[in-house]
């Protein structure tokens, strides 16, 4: 989670459940996620700061966004169904926005998925990681 362009939280688990799909995948990771935002939001709101605007969530995957903005039943779904009523009510009451994000730009890969060494440093320097190595 980014806040004024900063990660603040993240987190990497490899799931205790085999998935069917991959959209099941998605969903359990976006209830983990809406979890975490919630907790944060409600520290931040401590702390004095005040959120009006949706947070986003980024996703690569346009199955997942059509299936959490539509709240009509899907057979695909039903094994999943909880964690699509948390996310589906989360985007009804304006708590979060999904954002489709192009599989490439997905930040959360860095962590995830074995990368080449340009796609890497792609997305390393959207997080702000440097090579302290480099020659200045």
């Amino acid at each position: 989670m980014f806040l004024g362009g900063s990660p603040i939280s993240w987190k990497t688990k490899k799931q205790k459940t085999v998935s069917h799909s991959s959209t099941e995948v998605e969903y359990r990771s976006m209830r983990k996620a809406l979890n975490e935002v919630s907790w944060l939001k409600q520290l931040l709101e401590d702390l004095g700061f005040k959120k009006t605007a949706p947070i986003r969530l980024f996703c690569d995957t346009q199955v997942t966004i059509h299936i959490s903005n539509n709240p009509v039943f899907h057979e695909r779904t039903k094994h999943i169904e909880s964690d699509c009523h948390a996310i589906r009510d989360a985007v009804l009451e304006g708590i979060l926005k999904m954002v489709h994000v192009r599989t490439n730009e997905q930040l959360a890969d860095l962590l995830t998925k074995a990368l080449g060494r340009v796609q890497f440093h792609i997305l390393s320097s959207k997080l702000g990681i440097c090579d302290l190595h480099a020659p200045n």
